[in-house]
């Protein structure tokens, strides 16, 4: 599974990402992805705008992928269910967050909505991240995915330090899909596809990662950490290569 797409929807310039979008479905992805509502550390940051969420919605039909987005409160998780969103993202920040896993598992309750769990950035035990997945899970709805995205304190260079050794422990002890997310675990798109190529080999079941037509000019951590449609293409076929020889 591969899900991609830029990390915040520029409400001004719709077309960038429906050519995103169309340009990741040629390279392979499976869903599209767009942020709408931002988590940002500064108050005076772009915070996001719900009009992005009318224009996901559209990259999503032009394409036919479903869509994903972050929700960070009870009211960006009522608009996306209202708009259709077909995978919903808790990011690391509100990965502990219980009142709303809570709310999210009601909400998903008795539909096919997906929710891609990030775990949280702060280092804690493996089995805290499966407890809050039981959160989401205890309404009934089991499609749950697992995404490891890096933990603080940082390596080195990178944004955070880089977790995906964890994949065949959450293997070992869950049912569920385990995705990992190496744009935000590394932070500089250089090195997304050895990070990802990693992830593949411990035995990941999918990727999550952030891309753009144009890196250089997109919102939030594009500039930094996102790849191209073409990257991403030719980074999705070598991980094809790794799936092949663990089936």
């Amino acid at each position: 599974m591969a899900i991609a797409g830029p990390c915040t929807i520029d409400p001004k310039d719709p077309n960038r990402f429906y050519e995103t979008a169309e340009a990741l479905k040629e390279a392979g992805a499976h869903a599209v992805m767009g942020g709408v509502w931002k988590p940002h550390t500064n108050p005076y940051s772009y915070q996001g705008y719900d009009k992005a969420l009318e224009i996901l919605m559209e990259g999503s039909r032009r394409t036919g992928l479903p869509a994903s987005t972050e929700v960070m409160d009870e009211r960006n998780l009522n608009l996306a269910m209202e708009a259709g969103v077909q995978m919903l993202q808790i990011g690391t920040r509100n990965a502990l967050n219980y009142s709303l896993l809570r709310a999210v598992g009601q909400a998903v309750a008795g539909t096919d909505t997906a929710v891609l769990l990030k775990r949280g950035r702060h280092i804690g035990p493996i089995n805290e991240f499966l407890s809050a997945a039981e959160y989401i899970v205890n309404f009934g709805n089991p499609n749950v995915l697992l995404c490891h995205r890096g933990t603080l304190p940082s390596c080195e260079v990178y944004r955070n330090h880089p977790d995906e050794s964890i994949t065949p422990l959450l293997k070992e002890k869950t049912w569920a899909p385990v995705v990992f997310d190496p744009s935000h675990s590394v932070g500089k798109a250089l090195h997304v596809e050895a990070c990802s190529l990693a992830a593949v080999a411990y035995g990941a079941d999918g990727l999550c990662i952030e891309a753009n037509i144009d890196p250089v000019t997109g919102l939030g951590d594009d500039p930094k950490q996102a790849i191209t449609p073409e990257a991403f293409r030719r980074l999705l076929q070598k991980c094809e290569s790794i799936w092949e020889l663990r089936s």
